[in-house]
């Protein structure tokens, strides 16, 4: 499974990887340079990637995770977006129906819409499959000028990423980013700083769809149990305004009494 591994500590905010990423998507950089000014963090419907400063003095791409076990795979309802061998989340807009459940369910808040095109997609990194294809590396690796960027097989590039933690002990953090962060993902980071400004936060282990899941999976049963109390529900109602139909019925037709009042 092919996966990235971010050195912080070598990332200088040249912003390079992003520009060859517009290029390999033949997006206009100008009307990138605009949705930049205009994104919170950096990343829109054209800038798939973003450069941002972390703390002071440190920098760290962002763009889309590629979660081993995506929670964005499993929110999406109709098979849009899949968790490829190769290691990338890649989109299929063909089956693609505007839901936006994948923008809801992703942790760190990477797909983006395009809201001003009448016929809008859901727009993210794919990690460059067409060149993992061709052997090639991702176009924001080929031109990261710092080796801030290394592209590889993931469990090549954790290894990587420990060698260099144990290396140099009083420059990183002993910790790697992304390898078991939920359930894993395919964009590892080592860094000299936290990295909760990046969206990672205080995670735990398991990914969401695991939490999710077991839930889900009893969704049928709960859904089933509260059907049968409302048809419950409705059979006692309409069981009581019968026997008052019934009730008011009865006595409209009882004869009167010797002192004319109904029996």
């Amino acid at each position: 499974m092919k996966a990235i591994l971010v050195d912080v500590t070598r990332c200088t905010g040249c912003e390079k990887c992003v520009a060859a990423c517009l290029d390999s998507k033949d997006i206009d950089p100008a009307q990138a340079a605009n949705d930049r000014v205009a994104s919170r963090d950096g990343l829109s419907a054209r800038r798939l990637m973003a450069v941002e400063p972390i703390g002071s003095e440190r920098f760290a791409r962002k763009a889309c995770m590629h979660c081993n076990d995506a929670s964005c795979v499993s929110a999406c309802l109709v098979g849009g977006l899949t968790k490829s061998p190769e290691g990338p989340v890649v989109y299929d807009s063909q089956k693609c129906i505007g839901c936006r459940y994948c923008m809801l369910a992703c942790p760190f808040h990477v797909p983006r819409y395009e809201w001003e095109k009448n016929t809008p997609l859901v727009r993210k990194c794919d990690m460059c499959i067409d060149r993992l294809g061709q052997n090639l590396e991702p176009a924001c690796v080929a031109a990261c000028p710092n080796g801030a960027l290394m592209s590889g097989e993931r469990w090549s590039l954790i290894a990587e990423a420990n060698l260099r933690i144990a290396k140099k002990p009083d420059v990183y953090i002993d910790h790697v980013w992304g390898e078991t962060e939920f359930g894993g993902t395919s964009v590892i980071y080592v860094s000299d700083i936290d990295l909760e400004e990046l969206g990672w936060g205080k995670t735990q282990s398991n990914s969401i769809p695991s939490l999710t899941n077991p839930l889900i999976e009893k969704t049928p049963f709960i859904g089933g149990g509260v059907a049968a109390s409302l048809l419950a529900v409705n059979w006692v109602i309409k069981r009581r305004m019968k026997l008052a139909k019934e009730q008011t019925k009865s006595n409209t037709n009882s004869p009167p009494n010797s002192t004319g009042e109904e029996i």
